[in-house]
């Protein structure tokens, strides 16, 4: 009977852990694509509302509303400035993952190929073991066939 992987915990254990690094990958690409809407969505508000700021001031508007426009893109430039870090650090992340997935990756091919090895000798050992009982017995079968002579 042929002996079992001696590393065959550690193996599964990669495994697992290549999971987990999969599936955290996972995760940070659905945030990342989160916060990319998002600051699509405030450009997008942002070049709306200054078209209506521009309309307005076309059509003659006051001081006050004059002010509050130019505050209220203040406010939108500053937002689209944070959701630009947060998509910047976002990438980030998403690069830390899928490194810390290819570890995993290649921890777990290692292992495999040490696990592929000793599969391939202990088939060489049954393999081998076989032949001598062969052996054995078609000596066996050549000494009683004398024998009977």
């Amino acid at each position: 009977m042929s002996e079992p992987f001696p590393l065959q915990t550690l193996l599964d254990l990669a495994n697992n852990r290549m999971d987990d690094a999969a599936r955290k990958l996972g995760e940070l690409i659905a945030s990342e694509r989160a916060v990319e809407e998002k600051l699509t969505l405030l450009v997008d508000y942002r070049k709306e509302y200054q078209a209506r700021f521009v309309e307005a001031a076309r059509n003659g508007i006051g001081p006050d509303a004059w002010r509050n426009y130019s505050a209220f893109l203040l406010k939108l430039d500053d937002a689209i400035t944070i959701q630009q870090r947060a998509v910047a650090d976002s990438r980030r992340r998403v690069e830390q993952g899928q490194q810390a997935w290819v570890d995993q990756r290649n921890k777990v091919k290692a292992f495999d190929t040490l696990s592929q090895r000793h599969q391939s000798q202990q088939a060489r050992k049954e393999a081998k073991q076989e032949q001598k009982l062969t052996d054995e017995h078609a000596a066996k079968q050549f000494r009683d066939r004398d024998q009977d002579d």
